[in-house]
């Protein structure tokens, strides 16, 4: 196997990734900050006194939890243009998103869930006896303890959902890998562009590792468990852990 050390150096080192990259950012959050809002509605409702709602949330977790990522982007650019004769014709870029987003939204609705009844029920108990309403107790007691469970989480399905945008290569949305395979269809350089594109999407991971710690470490959320092993941007991107030095 021949490495063509010019192909890659020209290929990192030019701009032909800086738009994709902005582009694979720009749909990562969005499609994450669709999916944290649906989660925290669909956590509430989870825990909703009423049957029927719950029984709905079952229904939403399953499909879009059991159905490809693949098949829901499709079906968002594709099959909803068919089915409504064109009276919704989603740009690639709006279907993808939506279509992550929406699928985001059955996860976080997990992880909020799980936020949420990490809290002692006692305290929303005590919160009552001070005169608090519920949206009161929510906001003031009940969220902010429950982030300390939510956001490490929310974090990795950040990183997650940066990878999983490759995927809207299929539907011709400009993002990273997409653009990746434009390069290497033209210069039949795979090894060399598939490398580039590697190395784009850990330098945007361990952004977003730097970015999950700051906000953990702003919310509380390290343990500060000294005797534990400690993560650290390497052990994250690669999913390593790597225990402390001393003796």
């Amino acid at each position: 196997m021949h490495f063509d050390v010019n192909v890659f150096l020209d290929t990192l080192f030019s701009r032909l990734f800086f738009i994709p990259a902005l582009t694979t950012a720009g749909v990562t959050f969005a499609a994450m900050a669709l999916g944290i809002v649906l989660g925290f509605i669909g956590a509430f409702a989870a825990l909703s006194r009423f049957a029927w709602l719950r029984a709905f949330m079952r229904l939403y977790l399953g499909f879009f939890r059991g159905v490809p990522v693949l098949v829901q982007i499709v079906f968002w650019y594709d099959a909803l243009a068919e089915i409504t004769g064109n009276a919704i014709n989603l740009p690639a870029l709006v279907a993808g998103t939506i279509a992550l987003g929406i699928n985001e939204g059955a996860y976080m609705t997990e992880i909020v869930r799980a936020g949420l009844i990490s809290v002692d029920p006692g305290q929303r108990d005590a919160a009552r006896a001070l005169g608090m309403t519920e949206p009161m107790t929510m906001r003031r007691i009940i969220i902010p303890q429950a982030l300390r469970v939510i956001i490490p989480p929310t974090g990795n399905q950040f990183i997650s959902m940066l990878k999983t945008t490759s995927l809207l290569f299929t539907i011709a949305v400009p993002e990273i890998f997409g653009r990746g395979t434009d390069i290497y269809s033209q210069n039949f350089k795979y090894f060399e562009v598939l490398c580039v594109v590697s190395i784009w999407y850990l330098l945007l991971t361990a952004l977003l590792v730097f970015a999950q710690q700051g906000i953990e470490r702003r919310f509380g959320a390290e343990r500060g468990n000294l005797a534990g092993p400690r993560d650290t941007v390497l052990s994250r991107v690669f999913g390593l852990r790597l225990p402390q030095g001393g003796g």
